[in-house]
């Protein structure tokens, strides 16, 4: 074979193998996005089923609406706040996020009429005539700074457990540059704290090393910028992922938007029986087109 007619089958090859590549991560991509929206209709069912209120006509002129709670919920809140009083335009809603435990909190007291939560009600929180409402489920994921090698192979159940309980503290131990790991935790106020705890570390407590710093806000924008090469964290997918300074991590291979991801929880709108005619409002137009387009987003 002449030295052209090898040049022409390498450049062939290159191209086949090329397509195969892309076709490839275009089938993976595709799977992943149906995955997602098999999801998201199975949560929209979930809130429909759950949800004991009617989808309102009309409200009444003045009505304020009082929110705070999880930090995982910002946008939900200010998407479907936007939509509501679009729709009753003579009405406010005010929204806060400082965390699911003061939003609980601030419910008990009084100060808001919907506690925005992302974990199940405890006991003690029931027996204070609280209600929760499903509102979506969310993926709880794994973060390291993007120019972080093991963005490119992720971890495994096991490993995440041992480097937020301080038994892994070197990026050698999993097949990494050596490094010493910085684990930046939420404060145990944020409500992705308590469900990382029962979640991922299975009820038991996270660890106390020199490698582990807790931070004192529960917000995801300044852990992003602390990850740098050897920081870790964790963090509600939907903050991460448009982010470019942050990968999720597949966790046993599995990306946080697939069906059988191992880190998925349910986000809660939470109010006290008996609730207002505000309360009522908001949570029954949870059903309603506007906020089914909402979510499905």
């Amino acid at each position: 074979m002449s030295q052209k007619n090898e040049t022409v089958s390498l450049f062939l090859s290159l191209i086949f193998t090329s397509g195969i590549i892309a076709g490839g991560y275009w089938w993976f991509i595709k799977k992943g996005n149906i995955n997602l929206i098999n999801n998201i209709q199975t949560n929209v069912s979930e809130t429909r089923e759950n949800n004991p209120f009617s989808i309102p006509e009309k409200i009444t002129v003045g009505t304020t609406i009082k929110i705070d709670g999880s930090t995982s919920m910002v946008t939900i809140n200010e998407r479907l706040k936007e939509a509501f009083v679009k729709k009753f335009s003579d009405t406010r809603i005010l929204t806060q996020a400082r965390g699911s435990t003061e939003g609980i909190i601030s419910l008990e007291e009084g100060t808001i009429d919907i506690a925005a939560v992302s974990r199940p009600l405890e006991i003690k929180e029931k027996a204070l005539n609280f209600q929760a409402i499903p509102v979506t489920k969310d993926a709880i994921s794994i973060m390291v700074g993007f120019d972080n090698p093991i963005c490119q192979y992720g971890l495994t159940e096991k490993q995440v457990k041992d480097v937020f309980q301080g038994k892994v503290t070197d990026w050698s131990q999993l097949n990494r540059k050596s490094g010493l790991i910085q684990v930046i935790n939420r404060p145990p106020i944020s409500g992705t704290h308590q469900t990382f705890k029962e979640l991922i570390l299975k009820g038991e407590n996270f660890g106390i090393t020199n490698n582990i710093k807790i931070k004192d806000r529960d917000e995801t924008t300044g852990i992003i910028q602390e990850l740098g090469k050897d920081g870790i964290s964790y963090a509600t997918y939907k903050q991460i992922i448009n982010q470019s300074k942050a990968c999720a991590l597949p966790i046993n291979g599995i990306l946080p938007q697939a069906e059988t991801y191992p880190y998925l929880r349910t986000l809660f709108y939470v109010y006290k029986e008996p609730p207002n005619e505000g309360v009522k409002a908001f949570l029954g137009f949870l059903k309603s087109p506007e906020a089914q387009n909402i979510l499905s987003e």
